[in-house]
């Protein structure tokens, strides 16, 4: 059991390494493609290029490996159950409320046009 268990573990960091590589020589390779001749920056080499992803990485995300979407994804999900639970003089409230403070958007429901 704990053989595979280590196979398992040592296949993974294979691939994540190869990713790793893979990734950076594209990085590396459309850097130097585009930015030299648009910016005249410099071109850049392999490492630097696994710098640029580890930063991007750092500032933007990316893709987590956690399972299950990311919990601002839910938003919608949560006030569509939070509406359900309102009685209609709260979700008239609530309307009320929304209009005041963002205006009004689109055709109002509560006041139809002559």
């Amino acid at each position: 059991m704990r053989r595979n268990w280590f196979a398992k573990g040592l296949m993974f960091a294979m691939f994540a390494a190869l990713f790793l590589a893979v990734f950076s020589y594209f990085v590396m390779s459309l850097w130097n493609w585009l930015m030299p001749p648009l910016f005249g920056l410099h071109a850049i080499r392999f490492w630097q290029a696994v710098g640029i992803l580890v930063l991007s990485k750092i500032l933007f995300g990316g893709p987590r490996f956690r399972g299950g979407p990311r919990p601002d994804w839910n938003w919608r999900r949560r006030m569509f159950e939070r509406w359900e639970k309102m009685t209609p003089e709260e979700r008239e409230q609530f309307r009320e409320r929304m209009h005041s403070r963002c205006g009004s958007y689109g055709a109002s429901t509560a006041e139809p046009k002559a």
